[in-house]
């Protein structure tokens, strides 16, 4: 009894700490743990925390080397996982696509050459390539199409006398996931999903501070015509808060910037989502295409907006461009849970394996490997890729049973050196500091409003790898009281010693 009321001392004061305070949870006694039933008690304790007497834990603990559970707690039961969704996304990508698979996107012309006169239309046909960004040049987002350029320049391209159409037809259009909320509509981490996507599907907005009492000074990257920002945001005073948002109208372009940023202080970047990806592509494009000296006497403009059919078969295949491999790409996804990546790759798969890019075709797949691994998914809902609905539910087990398939695959490497790593990069970060859980846990974070999850993999005081999944649903405390007694298990776990 003396211990457990140590223990639950303990998790109190650690669970009123700030989010402003360092979580030094390097001073957390070292427990001499014996045995796995010690472990479960000690828990026990953790989960008994009262700041969620209101809410629901969900837990699951396994050796990866016994396959013995070490703690359960509702192992069954549903949660919404928010971003844990992901490892789903990304073990499925990995296992039907490849670790070296590579988007593809194919450039055509159509009509004939007239000696540097192409007497036809460009086609850019995509097929759901997130990357075509700056994301992997060097934050140089217009880089690819600059190289196109090049390239076209190279055949002996100069002159258009023709349109740049974008053909995103290998995907739906159906740009956002079901059950998202309205008013995320206008955030980055809501991007509408494409065939054809450029820059996140995003416009890169710089707000620096003006004179106090005017309004700020706003530059927009890539410069375009193809928004219009709208400028609201008030220079105030040194005593005053910096606190700039966005909004796009619904079914527009029209970016409002408003807030205030505070005289004196450097730059900051927010963005802004895009109606119509396609567009936004070809618009660029042709704007690069024209900045490089190339001229085009047409439009850009979505392929289906044109009467004439295309006939790829007549057509004339200029180039293919590739992105980086898939290993690559899933670092960005579940490192940075990057909801934009885990769309086009949950749509990828849908078209690479059912002939078509839409979430309900990929989910198919998915649900179908999942059934081949042993999670029957009669008893889950997955609607979307990234799990910033909230309609997606699984269980604790079924994660902890995926990861523990994912640790004995021949695409377990990569799926590992994707996720975060506790106290150095990604969404961990800034947990687990300055403890011996610190660049050992790999863990996929979540969070949506109500939700925190944390699932991924650790190593015992015995060097033992061990598989978890921690879910907690709809709770009201701040958010850090999640974090403290997840990292607080984390802990325990990387010093458990039973040899």
């Amino acid at each position: 009894m003396l211990k457990r009321i140590k223990i639950c001392a303990l998790i109190l004061c650690v669970s009123t700490l700030t989010l402003a305070q360092e979580v030094r949870l390097d001073t957390v006694p070292k427990y001499s743990i014996t045995t796995v039933t010690e472990f479960a008690e000690q828990i026990e304790d953790i989960f008994d925390d009262p700041n969620f007497n209101n809410a629901n834990w969900g837990v699951s603990i396994q050796s990866l080397v016994t396959g013995e559970y070490f703690y359960k707690k509702n192992e069954n039961k549903l949660f919404m996982p928010a971003s844990n969704q992901k490892l789903v996304t990304s073990a499925v990508g990995l296992l039907t696509l490849g670790p070296m698979y590579r988007f593809k996107t194919e450039i055509y012309s159509t009509g004939a050459l007239d000696g540097s006169i192409l007497n036809g239309d460009l086609i850019i046909r995509g097929f759901g390539d997130p990357t075509i960004s700056g994301r992997f040049n060097n934050d140089d987002m217009t880089k690819i199409f600059r190289d196109w350029a090049d390239t076209l320049l190279t055949l002996g391209i100069d002159e258009i006398h023709g349109n740049i159409l974008g053909d995103d037809n290998a995907f739906d259009d159906v740009s956002l996931g079901e059950g998202w909320a309205w008013d995320y509509e206008s955030d980055w981490f809501a991007a509408p999903s494409g065939a054809l996507s450029f820059n996140d599907n995003c416009i890169d907005i710089i707000v620096k501070p003006g004179r106090r009492g005017e309004l700020g000074l706003l530059t927009i990257s890539p410069e375009s015509k193809y928004a219009i920002i709208l400028n609201k945001v008030t220079t105030v005073g040194k005593d005053s808060a910096t606190n700039v948002k966005i909004f796009r109208e619904r079914g527009t372009n029209i970016i409002s910037v408003f807030g205030s940023i505070r005289e004196g202080d450097d730059s900051l970047k927010v963005y802004a989502t895009i109606n119509n990806p396609t567009q936004y592509f070809v618009v660029t494009l042709k704007d690069i295409l024209e900045q490089k000296g190339i001229t085009v006497s047409g439009f850009a403009s979505d392929i289906d907006d044109i009467t004439r059919v295309t006939d790829y078969t007549s057509a004339k295949l200029q180039f293919t461009h590739h992105s980086v491999f898939l290993k690559d790409i899933i670092k960005v996804l579940n490192k940075n849970s990057q909801n934009f990546y885990a769309e086009q790759l949950l749509k990828t798969i849908g078209y690479e394996k059912k002939g078509y890019g839409s979430a309900a075709r990929g989910i198919e797949v998915v649900k179908s490997t999942l059934n081949d691994i042993g999670i029957n998914t009669d008893n889950m809902e997955m609607v979307d890729g990234s799990g910033l609905s909230r309609l997606n539910l699984i269980s604790p087990i079924q994660i902890t049973v995926l990861l523990n398939y994912m640790y004995k695959s021949e695409v377990f490497t990569y799926y590992y050196n994707s996720l975060p790593v506790g106290g150095v990069d990604g969404t961990m970060a800034n947990r687990v500091r300055k403890t011996r859980a610190q660049n050992n846990v790999r863990a996929k974070t979540g969070y949506i409003n109500g939700v925190r999850s944390i699932s991924g993999y650790i190593f015992t005081g015995d060097k033992e790898p061990v598989a978890f999944s921690m879910i907690a649903n709809n709770f009201t405390v701040p958010v850090v009281l999640a974090d403290n007694l997840q990292d607080l298990v984390c802990i325990r776990l990387a010093n458990f010693k039973r040899k």
